[in-house]
């Protein structure tokens, strides 16, 4: 992992030496983001956690991704990208916090614009291979695999039978809070690392758990996402995708807590999504879900 002073040496030569010290980005729970001025404007530069390759991020696709998302207009200008740094351009404005998002319809148009875009990544966003991964790591990292995350695979693995990823189509993935950037000129979507050829639905289940979006909210983001009206089969295939959303994250927090050098209660992050799956996965209506999701 390359230390902030040796990735600024490197990047004088492009933007030239910066003007003052960089300033620390709260937030980022994989890697550390610091705000830089330069002599041609301000910058956002990004340097990644110790072995996030392990996590399943792309590097490659992340720089594609996130092309192709400020080309769209829905994510900021990739100045510069490689295995050490990503730098993208400074847009005033802020992150939104946990339970802001009362209207998704612009992020959603904003996901449909980008998953519609033909843009092909050189990686997979699948979560049940995710998870399978997952656990081999934690497994030769001596560590014991949670009874909670075991239980995670078998509630993905009965979901992506009806939900395979037949159809894959280029999509974000980390729609959390944080990475949806609130400027005066609209909503931008931001950090595009674990950017992959996903299920379209998965993005959709990944904002709304993740940002804690009602019933009334979760139809507005269909029918901005898919236009009125909205079917039965796409509310329970958003339902269903929030399930799969926290077994991701909460298996994340799993390995995140062996490979991780930031200071963050990951246990605590993988225990809370761990919970709210297993309430969701209990509820009464999943067979409902499953059967409208399927047909």
């Amino acid at each position: 992992m390359s230390d902030l002073a040796t990735i600024l040496i490197r990047l004088a030569d492009r933007l030239g030496s910066p003007i003052d010290s960089p300033v620390p980005l709260d937030g980022g729970i994989t890697n550390r983001n610091y705000r830089v001025r330069f002599p041609g404007g301000e910058y956002v530069v990004r340097l990644p956690g110790k072995d996030t390759g392990l996590l399943g991020i792309d590097r490659r696709a992340e720089r594609l991704a996130a092309e192709r998302a400020a080309a769209l207009g829905i994510g900021p200008e990739l100045v510069y990208a490689d295995e050490d740094c990503v730098v993208t351009a400074y847009r005033p404005g802020r992150a939104l916090s946990e339970g802001e998002l009362e209207d998704p319809a612009p992020v959603g148009r904003a996901l449909r614009r980008f998953h519609d875009s033909g843009l092909q990544l050189p990686t997979q966003f699948w979560v049940p291979a995710l998870l399978a991964e997952y656990e081999s790591l934690v497994r030769r990292r001596g560590a014991q695999v949670p009874a909670l995350f075991t239980r995670a695979q078998q509630t993905v693995a009965g979901i992506a039978q009806v939900l395979p990823l037949s159809s894959p189509v280029p999509c974000h993935d980390d729609l959390l809070p944080g990475n949806l950037l609130l400027t005066p000129d609209g909503m931008l979507l931001v950090d595009w690392e674990y950017a992959g050829m996903g299920h379209r639905f998965f993005d959709l289940g990944n904002l709304a758990v993740n940002n804690d979006l009602d019933e009334a909210a979760e139809e507005r983001l269909l029918e901005a996402y898919w236009g009125p009206p909205v079917t039965p089969g796409a509310r329970a295939s958003l339902k269903l995708m929030r399930i799969v959303s926290d077994a991701r994250e909460a298996a994340w927090g799993v390995l995140q807590e062996l490979i991780s050098e930031l200071e963050f209660d990951f246990p605590d992050y993988a225990e809370r999504h761990f919970e709210r799956m297993e309430r969701a996965a209990a509820d009464p209506h999943l067979e409902e879900w499953l059967n409208a999701a399927a047909a």
